[in-house]
């Protein structure tokens, strides 16, 4: 499967008494597709899958694919530090019609690389549905290595990967090892760092999963699009029209504020769950001020 255009890691929108607000979410849905949007991870870590349960996690995929009814592609966030859990997730997703799964490396065990490949070589031979490798070592401990990614990209179904290593070269290593391998038309790079989209894009990356296009996707799917059109002087424009709303996102811990500011702009969200707690004070002040600044307040 090729993975192009912007795709919105949502949110999880609770009702007050912090129960999934499933009638949130479908509106959410709909505001994002109307967007222009290429596609919707349901159950990431923006959607707080650390501290939904089981049963939420599934139930939110199924939500999903449901509203979303074929308009854009879905894609459901099944990854777990257990290899058990991760292959029952995806299956899940793929016995729900979802068009794709993005697994995070397992956390807090920190596998090894070898375990890492053994892993997602298990839960894509086990499922039929591709699969997109979530490397984020700065929430798991763990950091897949270029030549583990590449590996994994000869396995059947595993199609893509979201790199948030922070390091725009080690993207570039990672796309020059796949054309070495001849892979680089069967396997995409995904930004998994909003900030860094356009310079990932320019050394290969075909995209992105993005937390604050939950917030402003137009902006963002005009940037992503104005880069796969070669448009970079209309791209560089837009970067830096969202880049101190980005930084600002990103000030605590995702998904806090971007959380926050749906609540600001009307749009559903509701509460976070514990352990994640209400912003400070002062930096719902800087919050408040890049979305005003955006004209999104």
């Amino acid at each position: 499967m090729n993975f192009e255009g912007t795709y919105v890691a949502m949110v999880t929108p609770l009702t007050e008494d912090r129960e999934i607000d499933e009638e949130g979410f479908r509106s959410n849905i709909n505001y994002l597709i109307d967007q222009g949007v290429s596609g919707l991870v349901g159950a990431g870590t923006t959607g707080e899958s650390a501290t939904i349960s089981h049963e939420e996690h599934q139930r939110v995929i199924e939500i999903l694919v449901d509203e979303v009814d074929g308009r854009v592609e879905t894609i459901a966030g099944t990854g777990s530090n257990a290899t058990s859990e991760a292959l029952s997730l995806t299956q899940f997703a793929a016995d729900a019609g979802a068009d794709a799964a993005l697994l995070i490396t397992p956390y807090y065990n920190k596998p090894q690389q070898h375990g890492l490949i053994n892993h997602y070589t298990t839960v894509a031979e086990s499922c039929d549905i591709p699969i997109i490798l979530y490397n984020v070592p700065s929430r798991t401990g763990v950091n897949m290595d270029v030549e583990t990614i590449v590996e994994l990209a000869k396995v059947d179904n595993i199609d893509a990967v979201k790199e948030a290593s922070g390091s725009v070269d080690k993207v570039s290593d990672i796309y020059r090892a796949l054309q070495h391998e001849g892979l680089e038309d069967d396997f995409n790079i995904l930004s998994g760092e909003d900030s860094l989209t356009l310079p990932i894009m320019a050394v290969g990356g075909t995209g992105v999963i993005s937390a604050s296009a939950n917030i402003d996707a137009r902006r963002m799917v005009l940037m992503v699009d104005s880069i796969l059109n070669d448009d970079y002087g209309r791209a560089i424009e837009l970067h830096y029209e969202m880049v101190e709303l980005i930084r600002a996102l990103f000030i605590e811990s995702n998904p806090v504020p971007v959380k926050t500011a749906m609540g600001l702009m009307g749009l559903p969200s509701g509460p976070l769950r514990q352990p994640l707690a209400p912003m400070k004070e002062e930096n719902l002040e800087i919050l408040k001020k890049a979305l005003k600044d955006s004209n999104l307040i």
